[in-house]
């Protein structure tokens, strides 16, 4: 097996995730470090017994303290796992900038909090919306993005998950237009509206991408131990992180295309999603169906991945 680990990103988070792992001394220890950096109590955002987990603020790090508290567990569990490549959607990038030892989990969990701040900021400054569009005519789609734009309405193309998926993003009642607009072109078999808390990877999150390059300028990334293949770029992560990490929240992002370079450059023939739910999952099924396909959002999913693992190798 060569596999690749997916990471959740933000829309992944669940009500009480994470909670049946704090019965694991390891798991509950990356909790507290990621309390501790954060400056919040990520178990009661596990608990979200106050809506915290629909704000950004509260999202982002508990949901890279979670994805980190199992992959913790896994690399103790199964250090020999033959991992190949990794790559996260979104957010989901800073879950693979720890587990591929680029940054440490104190740091992960700093900077991904400053990002969700930054992010919530601009997030609030407008009425936002994303849709997503399954199974588009991109031509279509981009000639009616761009009619609505020679009418300054604030729409753009944001997220390509896979061949048949992309997400549109924007000003809410300029992304409603052009849901309908898309719907009557039938450019798109389906147009679903995402209940998000911010149009990102947008240009309306410039002034977060603004913040993040200067919070970059005093973080030192390491060499990783694994590829991580960039959302932004398409390509590895090298010494770049700082100048990528900026651009991607504001730029599309092109998940299809990191798992099909995962396929065709690293050679996996399996998928390991860490995070609530198996969107990722079903991504990877689009991109390559021959991929066998695992994910981890509960400790008895987990141990049956592990319990599998350590039978394979027998």
């Amino acid at each position: 097996m060569k596999l690749g680990i997916l990471f959740s990103g933000q829309g992944a988070q669940k009500a009480g995730m994470g909670l049946d792992f704090l019965a694991d001394p390891l798991f509950k220890e990356t909790i507290e470090t990621a309390s501790e950096a954060s400056q919040q109590d990520i178990v009661a955002l596990f608990k979200d017994e106050h809506d915290e987990l629909n704000k950004t603020i509260h999202v982002q790090p508990a949901l890279i303290a979670f994805e980190a508290g199992v992959f913790c567990m896994l690399k103790r569990d199964l250090p020999a796992l033959p991992i190949a490549g990794m790559v996260g959607l979104s957010l989901g990038e800073c879950g693979a900038m720890f587990a591929s030892d680029a940054l440490p989990l104190a740091d992960t969990i700093s900077l991904v909090s400053d990002r969700a701040r930054y992010m919530q900021a601009d997030a609030d400054k407008v009425d936002n919306g994303m849709a997503a569009l399954v199974k588009p005519d991109l031509d279509k789609v981009n000639e009616i993005i761009a009619t609505l734009k020679k009418q300054n309405k604030q729409v753009y193309l944001s997220n390509y998950n896979s061949p048949s998926q992309v997400v549109i993003g924007g000003v809410k009642q300029d992304v409603d237009d052009a849901a309908e607009a898309i719907s009557e072109a039938k450019a798109a078999k389906r147009v679903v509206n995402l209940r998000v808390n911010g149009a990102f990877h947008t240009p309306l999150f410039n002034g977060a991408r603004q913040k993040m390059h200067d919070r970059l300028q005093e973080v030192n990334f390491k060499q990783t131990t694994y590829p991580v293949i960039s959302n932004t770029t398409v390509k590895p992560f090298t010494t770049d992180w700082a100048e990528i990490m900026e651009k991607q929240l504001a730029v599309p992002t092109h998940f299809g295309d990191d798992l099909a370079y995962l396929v065709e450059n690293q050679g996996i023939d399996s998928t390991l999603e860490i995070g609530p739910g198996k969107t990722l999952s079903s991504f990877a099924r689009q991109v390559d169906r021959k991929l066998k396909r695992y994910n981890i959002e509960n400790f008895d999913q987990y141990q049956e991945f592990v319990e599998a693992e350590n039978e394979a190798e027998k």
